[in-house]
């Protein structure tokens, strides 16, 4: 008797011939990689710049203004 509950398809811990992960599951994990990267990413832009840095691009600015000047 055959099994009715087997559809014939592989279970989605499976992996093809070559031994990678089903489509299915790679897109899910480039999914969530996405997800925490982003997340990461803006805890990162939303960081304050610090002081120095500040007065750095301020004295480069500067001194752009004043050699477009002469």
């Amino acid at each position: 008797m055959i099994d009715s509950t087997d559809s014939g398809r592989k279970p989605a811990n499976a992996r093809t011939a070559g031994g990678e992960p089903p489509l299915e599951e790679a897109r899910l994990r480039q999914q969530a990689i996405g997800v925490k990267l982003r997340h990461l990413f803006d805890e990162v832009v939303n960081e304050p710049v610090p002081d120095e840095f500040l007065e750095i691009l301020r004295r480069a600015d500067q001194r752009a203004s004043d050699e477009n000047k002469a």
